[in-house]
């Protein structure tokens, strides 16, 4: 099983999610950002170095939220989602994705995510205060 790290990126009370690119497993799939923990490296550390390969942006990485794990005819996957905040909503750079967009937590339904992402937005939805999580 694959071991991926993924951030739920907050600023200014949105989230950001990242639409999967074309050419791609899951393409045009919706996502929290991420990427394959390498060897020697904290679930943490794949995080910052991950958006700031697919974004060029800095993050703060906070708080563990939960996993979620699927079994995709690719292979296995168990995302370790992190909350993470950012000093601004502009993103400089889209190398890994089609597009990127902040949202607010309530429009998380109107998204297609890959499926181990769902769990992810389905936990979200249901948290009364987005801003305890980043405390």
């Amino acid at each position: 099983m694959k071991r991926v790290a993924a951030g739920i990126i907050v600023c200014d009370n949105k989230i950001l999610v990242a639409q999967r690119k074309r050419g791609k497993d899951l393409a045009y799939f919706w996502e929290f950002p991420g990427g394959k923990i390498e060897e020697g490296e904290t679930a943490p550390e794949c995080l910052h170095r991950e958006i700031m390969e697919e974004f060029n942006m800095e993050i703060r990485v906070g708080k563990f939220f939960m996993e979620s794990e699927y079994d995709y005819s690719f292979g296995s996957f168990k995302l370790e989602v992190y909350f993470a905040t950012c000093a601004s909503q502009i993103v400089p750079d889209l190398f890994e994705h089609e597009q990127a967009r902040w949202v607010d937590v309530q429009d998380l339904k109107d998204f297609t995510f890959s499926p181990a992402d769902i769990p992810v937005a389905e936990a979200l939805l249901k948290l009364n205060d987005l801003s305890t999580m980043l405390r």
